[in-house]
Order: structure tokens, then sequence, then C-alpha cells
């Protein structure tokens, strides 16, 4: 599950996967899947600047007498909801690892999408992300959450789901999944995954890719920088050559998140600016290829830039790579966000001043 059970967030790696870090036997050669996957000591280790949640977006609406669970809204124009916290296999880097769990069932799903295109609050609302957890894990469940946003939502023109089970369990991605995933007359389906490393992209997981975008999805991913696994250009650059070639949109280069127990996967902001630089500048990729290198914030994604960071905070743990992000670099960047999206009233300084990345 995409979050903790009784506090622990188990290590669950699939038998595809397994079969993978099997096959290499003593090689190093696939130790990206072992450093994604399998759990950690270091994980144990909690450090101050760390959270269990990166942002609180969840809502708790009453919508026909009902109190509706597993709905966040981040955006104005965008509604989340997370139908399943079932994984196919555990990231050990999961922005969601150390979220309570919780499964509606249809007749909450069913209430959302009424919420969705009913609600007064909901009337800008133009997409809708599917996360979780994995939505396709239950391809049931997914197909009844669409036909119902179809159904009830007809303003809903996007929506995304949230996977990495064509990475994770790629036989999943079957004709079954493909008429679930069909485009409604009111909305066309996206494909968001993380794709982290070039060797990822396995014969399996190319075909259950393209058999995704046979079936009219289209297909995009946001690689995160960890430390060990992408942080080096020769790596990215191959990444994202290879996304091209696939027709895989890269849309971010993510920032690894300070979630507790996460410290060992991240890298510093000047590490992802440089590599950020040499993608963009070096004329290694297409410029068809290159991501935005972005932050995740209480206010949304805010990406960076060359200059973005002006110094260290001398605050934080002795040997900590953390860094703050310079207050006046990017504050109008988050007071633009934040009235775009709606928060009118919301105080920059407050918003950026506690916040350690």
């Amino acid at each position: 599950m995409a979050g903790a059970k009784d506090g622990v967030f188990t290590e669950k790696i699939s038998p595809y996967l397994r079969q993978k870090m099997a096959e290499r036997g003593s090689s190093a050669e696939l130790a990206f899947l072992d450093l994604q996957y399998v759990a950690d000591p270091s994980e144990n280790v909690s450090r101050a600047h760390e959270v269990a949640r990166h942002y609180e977006s969840e809502l708790h609406p009453t919508f026909e007498g009902e109190e509706l669970r597993g709905v966040e809204k981040l955006y104005r124009r965008t509604l989340l909801v997370e139908p399943t916290p079932i994984c196919a296999a555990h990231c050990r880097w999961c922005i969601r690892g150390q979220y309570d769990t919780k499964t509606p069932g249809n007749g909450d799903l069913a209430r959302i999408a009424r919420y969705c295109g009913l609600a007064p609050e909901n009337s800008d609302v133009r997409e809708v992300l599917i996360t979780g957890g994995d939505p396709l894990i239950l391809v049931d469940r997914l197909e009844f959450l669409l036909d119902a946003i179809e159904q009830h939502a007809p303003q809903v023109e996007v929506v995304r789901i949230g996977t990495r089970t064509p990475l994770q369990d790629p036989k999943r991605v079957d004709e079954r999944m493909a008429r679930a995933l069909r485009r409604r007359s009111t909305f066309r389906v996206e494909i968001a995954t993380h794709i982290n490393h070039p060797g990822e992209l396995f014969p399996e997981v190319r075909e259950a890719c393209a058999k995704l975008q046979e079936a009219g999805a289209r297909i995009y991913e946001q690689t995160d920088l960890l430390r060990d696994v992408n942080d080096d250009i020769d790596t990215l650059v191959s990444l994202y050559d290879e996304l091209r070639y696939l027709d895989i949109e890269a849309h971010y280069l993510f920032h690894c998140v300070p979630i507790r127990g996460m410290d060992h996967h991240r890298t510093s902001i000047a590490r992802g600016l440089d590599l950020f630089r040499q993608l963009t500048v070096s004329g290694m990729t297409s410029g068809r290829a290159k991501p935005h290198y972005a932050l995740m914030t209480d206010v949304g994604k805010v990406a960076l830039y060359e200059g973005s960071l002006i110094d260290r905070d001398g605050t934080v743990e002795a040997g900590s790579e953390i860094e703050t992000v310079a207050r006046e670099a990017i504050a109008e960047d988050f007071r633009f966000v934040a009235q775009a999206y709606g928060f009118t009233d919301a105080d920059v300084e407050e918003l950026i001043a506690p916040r350690e990345w």
C-alpha cells in the first residue's frame, strides 16, 4: 500500500521485480532496483526537517449528508481522488508512504464523482487526478470511477491516472485494462508515471507502455532525482533519450521531498540545479525531451532555475545536504501560484519561511 499500516511502511516487491533482481545474480548492474524497493535501515533515522506529509490538501467535505474521504484539492482546476491504497510494489521514496491508508467503496466513488460535478466549489474543475496507491491494480474499480466521472462530471476534460504498474507488474497491462482506459465522450485519459532510470525500461515495460498508448492514453513521466540512482548526467541523458523515442513526455525532474526517513535518497538542490543546467544547455538531449526541475511546496510545484539557490542555511544539522531556497528568488513564484489557484489571501512569507528543502 502507498501508506503506513500501524505506522510502518512495509517492504513490498512484486514477483516481476524480484525476478529481475534475481536474474542479475551478484552483479551490481541492477542496483537501481534495490535502491528504490529494498527497505534500508536509514529509513528509521528521522531528521528535524522531515515530515510525514509534505503538504496538506486533503478535503473532508460533507456532500449528500456524508463526509467524503480520499479527496484532495491542491489546485483550483484539479481534484485528486484515491480509489485504492494498494500498489504492486512499494517505492521506498514514496511521497505517500507515511499516509494513513483508506479504501473507498464504489458508493463512495460515485458520491465523489457527483461531488466533482455538482458541488459549486468545483465549477472550475477541469481535470481529475486519480492516484493512490496505484489505480491500475484494481481495474474494475478504476473503470467504475471513470464511468461515474463521465456520467456526473461532464465539465471534466482530462483524467490523469498516476501509476507505476507498467514498471512493477507489466503483465497487468492487457486488453481488459485497455478497455477501461478508452477515451470517453467527455474526457481523455493521460497516464502519469515515474521512470527514474533507463534500466527500468525492460522489454516488458516497453511493451506495456506501447499497449497503453495504443489504447489511446497519453503517457507523461515525472522523474524523481534520487541519490545513487540517477544523480549523474550520463544516466539522465540516457533516460530522457529513451523517453523521447518511446513518445513519453518528460514532465518534471523532481527534487526529492523531505519525507520522514528519506534523507538517504535525497540530493542537494545545488546538485539538482547543476544536473538540470547540463541537461538544458549541453546539447546532449533534444529540446523536446527536457523536463522542468521542480520542488513540491504547500502551494503546488515551483520550477527552479539557475540562480534560485543563493546561500546555504547554517542552522541545519551538521553534515546535512538540505539547503533553503532563496526567499527573494522564489517568493514571487509562490505569490503567482497561490493567487492563480485561488489562495488570494495567502501570506507568502508565512508559506516559505518554515519550509526547508
